[in-house]
Parts: structure tokens; sequence; C-alpha cells
């Protein structure tokens, strides 16, 4: 143990002393040189802001530069939380301003910038800051470059590329898949711009890499992540635009890889007052991207119900959606949250039963709560989650039990919809294997539910949860046979049924606004698992 321990002292120093090391090396003078060989081409592609727009949320209004006071900024901008800092150096306020700004003013804070920070800092020269900060700069070139003196335009064009070639140096060391995609689309957006075409090939390969790693056979992220779905596609088809106003051949694994993630975007988030709860997803309609795909033509039809483990079955008035997937591997597990067979149902565009969210910051407690079985619309033994997590070294929560799904069956008609499948989560620590069965029936708005307990050879009596999470602001009322809970929502009445079991109504936590938290209520059904067979019989009905 003693042994054990000293090897892992000593290797955690070890890290360290090699980080220290590195560090003093991007703030030297040999790296300085090393980033700052660079050619003399100019820009000769400059891309339609239109283009762009769907990266960042902003109001329809337009500002002047005249609104802002940027110019001594940067030497203060160390004292910002980190979410502003993010957003000053990263250039992307460039898109809210009105192209009849003063481009002297906005070439002058720039070039004040520029003074200030163009030599490696490691904040301000983050992979995702930095990557940003390219693509605003020449997306923006109106306001940026355009009408420039050319001692000006020297000094922004070589810090174009002396930051380029610095991701291009640092990006393999990154394990954020999702900076990665970022960098690439910088990468490419200056190979593009400049002619170069190093830059263009590094950024393509580099694009087509991170796709074969972090997408499954059927084109679908691995983490599961709905969040990382929209960003993958979004960036993918800005690539793809790029590629197609400055008239060069786009890649057949560009289109291949749109054409799924599109097909799967439909299904599980456009189009979408709000959206699914579920594997680390938070309440967010996409309204501007859907806007975004539909004024350059990208119309995508989902040909299936099933996309990246998720099951969704819907119709004008109804939508029933369900987590039949398999825990993600690992290393792609970081915003995966235990609530297999948790399942939302929607009447007229609102949610009767939700998921409870994600609260993204990992360093804060509710993180660990929000990844819980707890916080879904399933079963829950012993008061612990159907998936085991650990943390790494970076702090997140990584998965560290798999589970298997077992008998899926899935039918949808005209007036009838059966969602069926088992998993195998709970056999070794429980001696259970748990048995969902959803049926909806159109015609008289009642969904039907059996939760089966099915005895494996460990069984050991344990407690059972049957959660139901409700928005914020819906209202429930336990009738006197407790049997029944009304919920009042806004667009219907429904009366929630168990009998033969405990069912009462709890508070909870939504998670569903990104990084927040409100109480809402939860219907709880409860009891003890036996030896036998055991159904857990429910349904919901509109009255």
């Amino acid at each position: 143990m003693f042994i054990k321990s000293a090897v892992l002292n000593f290797g955690s120093m070890f890290f360290q002393i090699l980080n220290q090391i590195r560090k003093f090396y991007l703030n030297s003078p040999i790296y300085n040189k090393k980033i700052s060989k660079i050619d003399d081409k100019i820009i000769i592609y400059k891309p339609s802001q239109s283009i762009l727009n769907c990266l960042i949320k902003f109001d329809k209004k337009k500002y002047n530069i005249e609104d802002f006071s940027l110019n001594s900024v940067w030497k203060d901008s160390t004292n910002l939380n980190n979410k502003n800092f993010k957003k000053l150096h990263s250039f992307f306020w460039l898109f809210t301003l009105d192209l009849k700004s003063s481009k002297k003013i906005t070439q002058n804070i720039i070039s004040n910038w520029i003074g200030e920070n163009n030599k490696y800092k490691q904040y301000i020269w983050d992979l995702d800051i930095l990557s940003k900060r390219i693509i605003a700069w020449i997306s923006n070139s109106k306001l940026t470059y355009e009408n420039s003196e050319t001692e000006y335009k020297l000094h922004f064009n070589s810090l174009i590329k002396k930051q380029t070639n610095h991701l291009i140096n640092e990006v393999k060391r990154s394990e954020r898949l999702d900076d990665k995609i970022i960098v690439s689309t910088a990468i490419i957006l200056v190979g593009l711009s400049y002619g170069d075409l190093y830059f263009l090939k590094f950024g393509i390969d580099l694009l087509k890499k991170i796709l074969s790693f972090s997408l499954d056979s059927n084109n679908f992220p691995k983490s599961r992540n709905l969040r990382q779905l929209v960003l993958y596609l979004k960036y993918l088809i800005i690539i793809r635009e790029l590629f197609k106003e400055s008239q060069t051949n786009i890649p057949e694994f560009l289109d291949e890889a749109i054409f799924y993630l599109g097909k799967s975007y439909n299904l599980l988030c456009g189009n979408k007052k709000n959206g699914m709860l579920f594997n680390g997803n938070f309440q967010d309609s996409n309204k501007e991207f859907d806007d975004y795909l539909n004024f350059h033509k990208y119309k995508f039809k989902d040909d299936s119900n099933e996309a990246g483990g998720y099951v969704v079955l819907k119709n004008k008035k109804s939508s029933l959606a369900i987590d039949l997937g398999k825990v993600p591997e690992k290393k792609f597990s970081k915003d995966y949250q235990a609530g297999v067979f948790s399942f939302e149902f929607n009447y007229s565009g609102e949610k009767i039963i939700t998921n409870s969210g994600y609260f993204q910051d990992y360093k804060h407690q509710l993180n660990i709560i929000s990844k819980s079985t707890a916080s879904h619309s399933t079963l829950i033994l012993n008061n612990t989650s159907n998936v085991r997590f650990e943390r790494n070294k970076n702090g997140n929560m990584l998965v560290s039990k798999n589970f298997k799904i077992l008998n899926k069956e899935i039918i949808s008609e005209k007036n009838f919809w059966l969602i069926k499948a088992s998993h195998d989560a709970y056999s070794k620590s429980n001696g259970v294997l748990h048995e969902r069965k959803l049926k909806y029936f159109h015609n008289n708005n009642k969904l039907e539910g059996c939760d089966k307990l099915i005895k494996t050879k460990n069984f050991m009596s344990s407690n059972f949860e049957l959660r139901f999470h409700l928005l914020p602001n819906t209202k429930l009322t336990k009738l006197l046979n407790n049997e029944s809970i009304l919920i009042e929502s806004n667009n219907a009445g429904w009366k929630f049924t168990c009998k033969n079991h405990n069912i009462d109504i709890e508070t909870g936590l939504y998670f569903g606004m990104k990084n927040k938290y409100l109480e809402n209520k939860n219907i709880l059904v409860s009891g003890l698992t036996l030896p036998e067979e055991q159904n857990i019989i429910w349904e919901i009905a509109k009255i």
C-alpha cells in the first residue's frame, strides 16, 4: 500500500513538473519565434456574415461600435468573471455590430488588443477563445479589415496566422472534443480566406479525425449528448457553407456526416418548443438554428423513430420520447446521466412528464445530483443509480459501470404506440431485471405504463422508487383514495393513477435552464421488491 501511494505521488509530481516546464516554454521567446513563421499572403476570400450567424444568440437589434468603450478594457480584463472574459476576448460581440459602425474605431480596438496580447498568454490564447476570435475577426472583415491602413493589415494578417500556428501546435493536447470542432473550423476558415493549402489540408484532416473518433457507426455522437449533436451539426454546416461560397470542393465525408446528423437532429431536436432533457441536455428550443437551416435550405427527414439510443414517437398532438440507449464509453461519458428508460411525454406542445435536466458546472455538487437516476422519470432501487460514476483527474464524473438493453420492441400505429425493453443494471447489485412497457392510446389520450421487476439469482429485497418529474409550474393534487393524483397543466388536466402501491407528491429540483435550478413537484410511487415477478402498473389519462 505504501509503495503504491508513493508511486502515485511521484507520478503526480512528475506531471506537475512537466506542466510547469511546458508553461515556461509556451511563454518563451523560442516558442514565440516558432509560431511567428508566416508568409505574406493576404485575405482573398471574405465569408458572408450570414454563414456564421447561427453561432451566437443575440437580439435582433444591432449596435454601433460607439456604444462600446473597449479601448482600455484589455488591460483590465483579468478582473472580469470567466464568462465575460471569454465573451470579450473571443470577439463574438462583433456579430452584434451594425455594419454602419465605424471601421476606424473597430480596427483601433483590435489594434489595441494586438498591442497587449500579440504573444501567447495562457487564458487569452485558450483554444476555444482563440478559435472563436479568428472566426469573428475574419467573418466581420467589413469592419475589422476593409479600408484599413497597410501597417494595420500586416499586423492583422500576421496575428491571424500566428494564432493559427498555435492552434495547430496545441490542438492534439486538448481533450475537449467540442473545442476541437471549433479549432478545425477556424483553421479551415483561415485556409480558405488566405488561399493557404497547408492550413486548409490540416483543418480538413483534423475534422475528419475528430468525426471518425467521436461519431459511432451511425454518425451519432458517442457521448449520446444532444447538445453535442447540435454543436457538431452547426459547425459542419458552417464549414460546408464556407466551402460552397468560396467555390472549393466539399469533402465527401462532410456531406455524409451532415446527412446523418441532420436526420438525428430533425427527430430529436428540431422544431421543438423545449428540448428533451436527456444526458446532459437542458431547455433549448433551437429556434434560431431551425431558422438558419430554413434560410440555407437544409431539409432533413427522419425516416426512423430511433436515433442515438433514443426513441421518439409523435403525431400532431402528442409525443413520447424514451432513452433506450447504452452507457457511452467512459471517455465520452462526461455529461452522461443515469436515466435509462426515463421518458418524456408531451401533449399539445407542453411537457406533461419530463426529466429534471442537467446542471452543467461539474465543480458544483448539483452536477452530481443531476446525474443521478432520481433526477429522471424512471425506476431507482435502494437509492442507488443504475450507473456508477467515478471522478477523473479533471474533476468530471465518468461512468464506471455498464449494462445491457434486452428485448426491445417498438410499435407505432395510427391509434396506438408501444415501447418495451428491459435492462440488467440492477441484476448484480439487487438481483432484479427492470422491464418498462409504455402504451399510448391516441383516441382517449391515455398513457399506460408497467414497470416489471423480474427476479434473478442474486435477488435481495430492496426499496424501489418510481418517479415522474413535472415542470415547475405544474400543479398537483392528491385525491383522498390515495390511488390518484390530478395534474393541472396549461393545456389540459390529467389524472395519474397507480393502485396497490404507495403514491405521494414530493418536492424536487428542476435543472432545465443552464446552470440554474427551480423547485418542482414529482409523483413518487414507492414500495419493496418481492421475490416473485412484480408489476407496478400505472396510467396517465387526460380528463
